[in-house]
């Protein structure tokens, strides 16, 4: 049903995904599919990455460690911008076609009454792609 799961990661909060990245692998185990981690970092050093080539090495790290967890196979892509969080939302509509996702699976929080002004990447993706996304909500 599912050939190729895209899951958008923020390396910075990866403590936050772990309950997602489970069903992920379930999902992923149960359906055969091959799993794309998706990530946008800034041009500019980070509190995870000096560079964007050094970001790509740690997610490329991130990617090959949950290979080993749920044995599915997984590729990654990087995407640079001067404003991530401005751009993120483009930024994914633009990798799901790339990497020709069928699934987009994504942690999510709880609605807050920011919600209203910011809408949410999921709710993005969902409006623009042809793939279904599957929002996990973390506490």
């Amino acid at each position: 049903m599912f050939n190729n799961i895209m899951v958008p990661v923020d390396l910075a909060h990866l403590e936050t995904l772990e309950p997602s990245l489970s069903v992920v692998a379930d999902l992923a185990k149960q359906y055969d599919s091959h799993i794309t981690y998706v990530s946008v970092t800034a041009n500019t050093p980070t509190s995870v990455a000096r560079t964007p080539q050094e970001y790509e090495q740690k997610l490329e790290a991130f990617a090959q460690e949950r290979h080993r967890v749920h044995g599915q196979p997984v590729s990654i892509r990087v995407y640079s911008s001067t404003d991530p969080v401005a751009n993120v939302d483009t930024l994914l509509v633009k990798a799901v076609e790339e990497v020709g996702a069928d699934l987009v699976m994504m942690a999510t929080h709880f609605p807050r009454h920011l919600d209203i002004i910011m809408p949410s990447h999921g709710g993005k993706l969902a409006t623009h792609t042809d793939a279904s996304v599957f929002l996990m909500r973390i506490p």
